[in-house]
This record gives C-alpha cells, structure tokens and sequence, in this order.
C-alpha cells in the first residue's frame, strides 16, 4: 500500500524580518481582499481559505473557502499531488477562561508533486505571506505525514503552538 506523504510549513503569529526574495506570483486582487476580511471575521467557527497557483496567469488564486472545518476534514480538503496554500482560523479555548482565534498560515506540499509546481508555490509564498499580513510568525516548520497520521499531526502542531504562543497573548 502506498502512504499518501505532506511536507506542511505552518506560520502561526509572532514577528519575523521580511524577505527580498524573488517573486514568482503575485496574488490576485479579489483574493487579497478576501484574506483582509478573513483576517478580521467575526464568526467564532473554524474556517479556512485555501489558494491555488493558476500557472497561466503566474496569481495565486481562490480554490476554496471552508466554514465549520476542523483539522482532519482540512486534510482531507487537500489534493494528493498538488501543493496549495491554506490560512486556517480556528478557537482556541485558554487555561483561564479566554478565547482566541489564531491565524495560521500553512504550506502544504505533498510528496511527488512536480518539481515546477514546488518551485512555484515556493517562490510565491513569501509574496503571499507579506500581502496578506501574516508577516508575524511564531513557530515555522516541516512536517512529513502519512495519510494515517496527518490529521492527529497537524492538531498537534497547532497544539505545540497554541502552548508556546497563545499562553503569552
């Protein structure tokens, strides 16, 4: 049997020096209006915002757009071999009582996609990162999962997270 294999590159809030990188993709105008009014949603529920490249446009656009959609149901959302870009928001319910709603920006590349489409979602990500205002990060990383394992994986990398970050909000 195959295992379905996901490098993830999670960005949660904190700050970090912008980069001079080199740009491969802008980002589409509507969705970067789109990413504005997420940021600042008042919904309580968690939700996600995935993005796509349209390789003939060189934009990084809309795929698709999620209420209600805990971590397992996100990683089941994700195409096998095509990265995307995903900003997920959800509640998170503090030690003494507070709730917050983190913003997490996530890198998701499955093992086996085509080397173009990983040097393209790569060199677009920090343009996408700066123009949607997440340019504050905490924790930074990359995870290699399994299909069995993803889901529980990625609720625990928000979790170590949530520890080290939301505890000092």
């Amino acid at each position: 049997m195959l295992l379905r294999k996901w490098q993830w590159l999670v960005w949660c809030s904190s700050e970090i020096a912008s980069s001079e990188s080199l740009v491969v993709c802008d980002v589409a105008e509507d969705l970067v209006e789109k990413l504005r009014k997420f940021r600042f949603r008042k919904e309580t529920n968690n939700a996600a915002i995935i993005m796509k490249i349209d390789k003939d446009k060189q934009l990084v656009v809309l795929d698709e757009e999620h209420e209600g959609i805990s971590p397992d149901e996100l990683k089941d959302e994700l195409p096998e071999r095509q990265p995307r870009f995903i900003v997920y928001s959800y509640k998170y319910q503090h030690e003494d009582g507070r709730v917050s709603y983190p913003l997490c920006f996530i890198f998701s590349s499955p093992v086996g996609c085509k080397p173009e489409q990983q040097m393209m979602y790569a060199g677009s990500k920090n343009k996408l990162v700066q123009t949607a205002e997440l340019t504050k990060v905490q924790l930074a990383f990359e995870i290699t999962l399994s299909p069995f394992t993803a889901g529980c994986c990625f609720v625990s990398c928000l979790s170590q997270w949530q520890e080290g970050f939301c505890e000092s909000l």
